[in-house]
Parts: C-alpha cells; sequence; structure tokens
C-alpha cells in the first residue's frame, strides 16, 4: 500500500512540474505576454491532462479546423474517394459531383474518375440540383477572391478551381490548362496577375519577372465554366440538366485518400479541407452542404468533446470558428485511436522535415507532428510530440490577438515545446 501511494504521488508531482513549467515559461514571456494563450497537453489514452494553461478558452484556429475535417472524412471515408456519381439512363449518362477534388488538379494523383469519362460513348449530362453550398464559406474575406489560398467552393471542382501561370524564359505568362490563355489582358495598372472578380478575365503585368515563377489564381467557377472546361479537356460535349437524382446512384472512386490527406495538411490547403466536408455530405447521403455535413459530423462523431466547436468552414479561413485547446487534444486522441501512427505521422508536417514545420523544431529524430493554424494576429499549433522519454504526447498550442511579429510567436511555441519534450 505504502509502495502504490508513493507511486501515485510522483505521478501527481510529475502531472504539476509539467503544468508549473508551462505556466512559468507563458508567465514569464515578453512574446505572449499580451496576447490570449491557451494551452491542453495529453498523453495519448489519458483523459487527464498532464499541463493546461487557459485550456477552457475558446480561439479561432485558423486552419487546425483541418484536423476537424480530417476526422471527418476518417469517420466517412475509406481507402478511396468517390469521385463521381452517376445514373445510366438509355442512351444517357447522367452525372453529379461528389466534392471531389482531384479531376485534373495539378498537385493530385491521376484520377479515374477521368479515364471513366473519356472512355464513355454516351451522351454525358451534369446535375448540380443537390449542391447548397455558396461559393465562399461564412466569414471568409471576400476580397480575397483573388489569392491562390481560397478557390471556390463546388460540387464538381476541376484543374482544382484555379488557373496557373508560369513565367517562361522570355519573361511572359503562359496559362494551364491553355483553355485561359485567351482570358489573359495585358495591364500597365496591375503587378503580377489580378482577375475580375465576377468574371475570368485575368489582367497582368507586361513582364512575369523571375523565369520560373508559378502563380495559382481561383476561377470564378460556375456550372457553365466547369463544362466547358471539362468538354474542352475530354474533347466531347458535356451538357448542363438541373434535375434530382432520388434513385440509388453508382460511384466511381478516384484517388487514395491518404494522398489527398496528405496534401491538404502539409501545405495546408483550404480548397482540400472545403472540398473534403462536401465528400462527408455524399457519403452519408446529404445534400452537398457543409453546413449540413457539420452538424452531422459534430452529432454522430464529436457529441463527446469536453467543449462543443463552434465550427463553420472546413478549412479555418472563417474567423467565426471557435475550439477550445481541451477539445483540439481531445479530437486529436480520437484521430490517433483512429490512423496506424506511422501512416498518421506522415500524413501530418514533421519538425523539421516537411510541409508547413519544414523550419522549425530541426532536433532529430523529428518529435513534432503537427498542424499550423494562422491567420492575421492568429497563430496555432496542434497535435503530437514525442518525448525525450518515449511517451507521446497530444497538444494544443493556441495564440491569438497578438501585434507582434507571427515570427516570434512562433519561436516562442517552439520553444516552450522543445522544454516540454526534453523535460518530459
Amino acid at each position: 500500500m505504502r509502495t502504490l501511494l508513493f507511486f501515485i504521488s510522483i505521478v501527481a508531482l510529475s502531472g504539476c512540474s509539467a503544468s508549473h513549467y508551462l505556466k512559468r515559461e507563458i508567465d514569464r514571456s515578453a512574446v505572449l505576454s499580451q496576447q490570449h494563450t491557451g494551452v491542453s497537453i495529453a498523453r495519448i489514452g489519458d483523459q487527464e491532462s498532464l499541463a493546461s494553461y487557459q485550456d477552457n478558452k475558446y480561439f479561432v484556429p485558423a486552419s487546425n479546423t483541418k484536423l476537424f475535417s480530417f476526422y471527418a472524412g476518417l469517420s466517412a471515408l475509406g481507402d478511396s474517394i468517390p469521385g463521381l456519381e452517376y445514373l445510366e439512363w438509355g442512351e444517357l449518362l447522367i452525372i453529379r459531383g461528389t466534392g471531389d477534388p482531384s479531376l485534373l488538379h495539378p498537385d493530385l494523383p491521376h484520377s479515374k474518375v477521368f479515364d471513366f469519362l473519356k472512355g464513355r460513348k454516351d451522351q454525358i449530362f451534369f446535375t448540380p440540383f443537390h449542391f447548397e453550398n455558396k461559393r465562399f464559406g461564412p466569414g471568409w474575406a471576400w476580397s480575397d477572391y483573388n489569392d491562390y489560398y481560397q478557390p471556390e467552393v463546388t460540387a464538381m471542382p476541376i484543374y482544382g478551381n484555379i488557373a496557373r501561370f508560369k513565367s517562361t524564359p522570355a519573361g511572359q505568362y503562359r496559362a494551364y490548362p491553355r483553355f485561359w490563355q485567351k482570358a489573359m489582358v495585358q495591364d500597365t495598372a496591375v503587378s503580377g496577375i489580378e482577375r475580375e472578380e465576377l468574371q475570368n478575365v485575368f489582367h497582368h503585368s507586361k513582364l512575369s519577372g523571375s523565369q520560373g515563377v508559378t502563380r495559382d489564381v481561383p476561377v470564378h467557377m460556375t456550372d457553365q465554366v466547369m463544362l466547358q472546361l471539362l468538354s474542352d479537356t475530354l474533347k466531347k460535349e458535356i451538357k448542363l440538366i438541373n434535375i434530382p437524382l432520388e434513385i440509388e446512384l453508382q460511384t466511381v472512386n478516384s484517388i487514395p485518400s491518404d494522398s489527398l490527406y496528405a496534401r491538404m495538411m502539409q501545405v495546408s490547403d483550404n480548397m482540400l479541407a472545403e472540398q473534403l466536408m462536401l465528400l462527408y455530405a455524399t457519403a452519408n447521403k446529404l445534400p452537398l452542404s457543409t453546413e449540413k455535413a457539420i452538424a452531422h459530423t459534430i452529432e454522430h462523431h464529436l457529441s463527446d468533446l469536453p467543449d462543443k466547436p463552434v465550427w463553420k468552414d472546413g478549412s479555418g479561413l472563417s474567423r467565426y470558428n471557435l475550439f477550445t485547446p481541451r477539445t483540439m487534444v481531445a479530437l486529436l486522441q480520437k484521430i490517433y485511436a483512429k490512423v496506424p501512427q506511422e501512416r498518421l505521422f506522415q500524413i501530418l508536417p514533421a519538425g523539421g522535415k516537411s510541409g508547413t514545420l519544414k523550419n522549425l523544431f530541426k532536433e532529430e529524430p523529428p518529435f513534432i507532428f503537427a498542424k499550423t493554424g494562422s491567420l492575421s494576429n492568429v497563430y496555432n499549433l496542434s497535435g503530437y510530440l514525442i518525448t525525450k522519454k518515449g511517451k507521446i504526447l497530444a497538444f494544443s498550442f493556441m495564440n491569438n490577438n497578438f501585434t507582434k511579429p507571427t515570427a516570434d510567436v512562433r519561436k516562442e511555441v517552439e520553444r516552450i515545446l522543445t522544454g516540454v519534450r526534453n523535460k518530459y
């Protein structure tokens, strides 16, 4: 009995010392002194936290939201992405999108949907009837329509819903797909490339600057634009028909799910995260609605979180999202229980090695596998930490409302979490 009490006291002291270290370092930090900070750290499999600091407070999560979308995907999708649903009706083929973003996407594997459509001899019609979203999510900055990180949300994306412009040795821009070359207009009043907000006219400066520069500009997507692009690529006409498909449909799978998850996490791809929530809707036979997909995910998979999330989009572009650090850690516990560690750590950015963490936490071997989340005055990091003693911790370090440079906050997060790694 005396031995058991001694063991319990040692464990308690260890927890207290971790919390003491965390509070001391945050309270003493000149960088973190005027901002809102919340941290939660727990051992994998433990319900109780190892250390915490204001972990019951709500924070704007930015791209930490993608961890929620990732879990939704894990809860609904198998090894492959459902790329297309279709109905064979006599000599007609009626198709509808699932939200899958991979068709002709320049940075994802080749989609089997393309081969399926290319090989059909039927007359093909596309119906968008079940799509209920607007082109942007709630709380998004609509003035960012021209920025690479904010492509529009659609039922059936094509080419990633972007036009990619590459500079040539002669200092000119070339558009990919070539379909957009004719939509380029030289304009001495612009720097770089600027699309007109509600039509696909791309104004560009006379010279592109350095050779090898690549610019991605979102396309203003409509059903007609999507069908024009698809018809142009397939070399056959796809027509629009706006009808419901209420009967059982057949499905064509497109790409491995992990290839979507990995790119979404590694480069923090907003478009993939938004479309992933529509894929969740498809898998659960819902209309293509981010709002309905989120409500369904919370009700069926996340009802036991410590604090109910205020969850508004798939990517974290919305400042309406609000999560607590302890809820982030509870979510990370769920993810870890669902995905084998080796696979999970290949999907997430690794400290000093890949993605958004390539230039942070450079110790060998990597000990941080986590998702960053950044907006103006927001920097968060949530994921997994391997201590020097080999323990695996789930953590969430959230920073909001700071006025100091984000680089300073990142370094302070790195310093404090490295201390956790070394001490515990």
